[in-house]
This record gives C-alpha cells, structure tokens and sequence, in this order.
C-alpha cells in the first residue's frame, strides 16, 4: 500500500481572486487561506445551527466538508433554517445542504451521509477530519462526540440556540484544558428543545455564524478562540457575555483519574 501523504493543495489564480480579501488580512494571509482549503471539516447536525454554519465555512473555502443529518425538511424548519426552501420540503437536509453548497462554491468538495451514524462510524469519521461542529441538540450525541474528540485530539465546536438565548465554546484538547463533559458539570445543559420552548430565528444564524468563526480561526491558527470560555449571547438585549471554566481533574473523559489504577 502506498503511504506517501498526499502533497498539500496550492491557491490556483482563480481561488487567490476568489479569496483575496481574506488574503489581504494580514492574520490570514496565503498561508492561512491555504490551511483552509486542505482541511477537512465534519459537522453533526443541518439543522438552524449547521444550516447557519456551513455556507460560511464553504464560501471561506474550506476544502472539505462532511454533513450528516437523516433528518428531513419540515415546514417548521423554514422559520430560520434559511439554506431550505419550500420546494425541497421533505428532502434530507444534509443532501439540501450539499446541493445549496455545490452551487455556492463548486470547488468544496461535500460528502452527505444521510443516516443515523453507530458509535464506531461516528469516531471513524472523527479522526479523520480537522475539525467537528457540533450543531446538535441531543445531550448524548454531544458527549460522545466530546469523548472521540478527546480520544483522537480533534478540536470541536459546539454551539447552541433556544429561545432569545444562544452559547458557543470549543475545546482544543490540549493538556489541562477542559472538555465538554468539563463544561456541562459547571453549567446546566439545556434539557428543553426548540419544539417545546420555541426559538427566534435570527438567533441561530447568530450563534452559527459564530461558530464557523471559531472553526476558521482554529484551522488557521489565527485569534482566541474559545477554548475553557463560554459566550453567552442575549438576542432580547444584545448582550454578550463571556466567562472561563476550568479543566476538572476528576473529569471522566480528560481528568487524571482515567489514568489511575
């Protein structure tokens, strides 16, 4: 078998023209517009959040992106779910998503899976990408996601939206710095869902844009992102708030004590 790495992609001149004013940023430059198109990005869940998502990390030009989702559009779904449109009522979001991403930059390359992934597929996928969004709003998805995530050091970013209210915040893994199942044993996780509490729709083109923001900072290297740092964002006030949470050493997932014997 052949094990020679594959050679990094080059910005052609029709990309550098398409990407210039990223290029023109100082913080980003070639070389991080470069990262961008060699990476590989997965993202769980198309729904407000991944449908906010992903037309940034595309149009950025991300080089990669992996969308899964089995669920399908629903009337409901087109309040803030703005990729969709009536007509594709009842198609699978993921390959909605992909058609709407084809047409916005044919040069990213996408992958639909459009099925409910086993605990194994999952972690397969996972290390095998640059990156995981977490745009879901299963609390069991999440710390699975958190414990591949963790187990390969592939970053994450984790978003989410209900009501007026939304949050962001990532994990980089590195040693010492806390880990989603960190995160939940500080602050409570959200046990209700949209269907039940309601959402107002800018909110989650709000907190999906900021987490394509954080996915485009970690995979060029450039601001803070927020690692051990939660943003809470008040769609009624427009207030923003950010506040640090700390590694737990006894944490299951990363704390020393799954070292211990």
């Amino acid at each position: 078998m052949n094990n020679t790495p594959t050679p990094a992609k080059l910005l052609d001149d029709a990309q550098t023209l398409r990407y210039c004013r990223h290029i023109l940023l100082p913080q980003v430059d070639f070389e991080g517009q470069e990262a961008l198109l060699n990476s590989k990005v997965l993202i769980i869940g198309l729904g407000g959040l991944g449908s906010s998502c992903v037309p940034y990390l595309a149009s950025s030009g991300v080089g990669q992106l992996t969308l899964v989702d089995f669920d399908t559009i629903e009337v409901t779904n087109l309040q803030r779910q703005i990729i969709y449109q009536e007509s594709q009522l009842q198609q699978n979001k993921a390959l909605a998503a992909k058609a709407f991403i084809n047409n916005l930059n044919s040069d990213c390359y996408v992958e639909a899976i459009t099925h409910e992934l086993a605990d194994n597929e999952r972690e397969n996928m996972i290390k095998s990408h640059d990156l995981v969004i977490d745009c879901t709003d299963n609390l069991a998805i999440r710390q699975q996601l958190n414990q591949h995530c963790f187990d390969h050091k592939t970053p994450l970013v984790s978003g989410a939206a209900i009501r007026f209210e939304g949050q962001v915040t990532s994990f980089n893994y590195a040693p010492n710095t806390p880990c989603y199942h960190c995160y939940t044993r500080g602050f409570s996780e959200q046990q209700l869902s949209c269907v039940e509490a309601g959402i107002f729709a800018p909110l989650v083109g709000i907190v999906g844009s900021f987490q394509a923001l954080e996915a485009l900072k970690i995979l060029t290297g450039i601001g803070e992102p927020l690692f051990g740092s939660l943003l809470l964002i008040d769609g009624l006030t427009s207030e923003q708030r950010r506040f640090n949470y700390h590694h737990d050493k006894n944490c299951p997932v990363c704390g020393l004590c799954e070292h211990s014997t």
